[in-house]
């Protein structure tokens, strides 16, 4: 590896250790003067190294949504989370079930979301996922009262490691709830007591629980 190369790598090493948060190949290149900006395909192979010297380490290098960040190894978050005195939080299983239902059929009305759940979905359900920055308003249905459409946004491809909603795991269609939340990963279901109606739409001590995947 040339000198110049070399310490692209440091700089991009850095740069992401520093930022504390994802970068896109188009910021990485806007540390750098236009008179020594690296090309993009160069920039995308130091990258590609830096991702190689994670191996073997704790860390590792991974692209979501909004770039590159480092994030601790999912397999070693048993003993990281250890780190923190805090309870992971735990949502309920009406929550997750809602956010299920925007990650597939959005853009969802909240009247749709209630037709398939069959119950009515709490306000605070929708400002739980509003405040995590989850879901946003992306229209008005053209039907009487307009009501908002929901979709996901780049915060909770982030928070879930995708890059894309392709990456979703693969659902022709929606069949039951607990299938739902199995294929979005939430595979600790809550129990029966905590079904539907949870009044705070929020932490809930036996909802199904997400731990995030990005762990700094």
């Amino acid at each position: 590896m040339s000198e110049a190369a070399s310490m692209l790598v440091q700089i991009i090493e850095g740069a992401l250790l520093g930022a504390g948060r994802a970068l896109t190949v188009a910021q990485l290149g806007e540390l750098f003067e236009e008179h020594e900006r690296p090309a993009t395909g160069d920039i995308r192979e130091a990258l590609a190294t830096v991702s190689e010297r994670c191996a073997d380490r704790g860390f590792e290098l991974c692209e979501v949504a909004s770039g590159f960040r480092f994030q601790v190894r999912q397999s070693l978050s048993p003993w990281v989370a250890r780190l923190w005195q805090e309870r992971p939080q735990k949502y309920s299983r009406a929550l997750l079930e809602t956010l299920s239902l925007i990650a597939y059929r959005q853009p969802i009305t909240r009247g749709e979301i209630e037709e398939i759940r069959g119950v009515a979905v709490s306000s605070n359900i929708i400002k739980t996922l509003h405040e995590r920055e989850w879901i946003r308003v992306v229209g008005h249905r053209d039907v009487p009262g307009r009501p908002a459409m929901y979709a996901t946004t780049r915060q909770f491809l982030d928070y879930f490691n995708l890059k894309n909603l392709d990456q979703l795991p693969a659902l022709a269609e929606i069949r039951d709830l607990e299938t739902l939340n199995a294929e979005l990963g939430f595979n600790e279901p809550a129990s029966a007591a905590a079904n539907d109606d949870v009044a705070d739409g929020g932490p809930h001590d036996d909802g199904a629980t997400v731990t995030p995947e990005n762990s700094p």
